[in-house]
């Protein structure tokens, strides 16, 4: 007769309690399941509350925004101080601005103003041939031009071209020569070295000379040292 012996592994299967099913999740698995819903539920908002910070703004501006001498001003703000957000919205049809971009034309447009107007009449030159652009924005394209931050010694001085690329080599130079070349224009140091340099360089500044008397400017430079307001 032979006598069936199971293993140590079998035993020990055999030993393992199964253990029934059942519908309900574990513990462990109830708890998960709860902070998983509590992080994807959205808590009510809250209403909008002023603090006293608020409340303060709210009463300045109800003191000082509102003008009766401005009647516009009673649309700026409602009863209780805060913004009306409509008012500063711009007008219902409002065009937007179209953006301006600074090319060749417009660059030769501004050495023909020169030509005809000169160096510092810039809301003439805007006026006739770059209205979309100010004189403000005139001055600062012409300081490329010829390389220089003050133009107050090319004020009324009327160049081509070929000027302005020759004043604008000469005043680069000069700022190499002294670290004072910013953004492309001579800038003036504390030392006064630019300054003696352009009076070596431009030695009849301020003087009128042949060439503005015939009107010819391609000849000599002679920018004018005035002081005098730029437009």
């Amino acid at each position: 007769m032979t006598t069936e012996t199971t293993s140590p592994q079998q035993q020990d299967l055999d030993a393992i309690e199964v253990l029934p099913s059942s519908s309900t999740s574990s513990p462990v698995v109830d708890d998960i399941s709860s902070v998983v819903d509590q992080g994807t539920s959205q808590p009510p908002k809250p209403e909008r509350v002023f603090d006293a910070r608020q409340q303060r703004i709210n009463e300045i501006r109800l003191k000082f925004c509102v003008r009766d001498e401005f009647p516009i001003t009673k649309n700026m703000i409602h009863s209780d101080g805060t913004l009306n957000q409509d008012y500063f919205r711009p007008p219902k049809g409002a065009k937007a601005e179209v953006a301006r971009k600074w090319t060749d034309k417009e660059r030769e447009l501004l050495i023909k103003g020169i030509e005809k107007h000169g160096i510092g009449h810039f809301r003439e030159i805007s006026e006739e041939f770059l209205p979309s652009w100010s004189g403000n924005d005139l001055r600062v394209k012409s300081m490329r031009l010829v390389g220089r931050q003050n133009l107050q010694l090319y004020k009324d001085w009327k160049g081509n071209e070929q000027d302005m690329a020759r004043e604008f080599e000469l005043n680069k130079a000069i700022g190499l020569k002294y670290g004072t070349w910013k953004a492309g224009t001579l800038v003036a140091d504390d030392d006064g070295l630019v300054a003696k340099a352009i009076e070596e360089t431009w030695p009849n500044a301020g003087k009128v000379s042949s060439a503005d008397q015939s009107g010819d400017n391609s000849l000599v430079s002679t920018p004018r040292d005035e002081d005098v307001e730029m437009e």
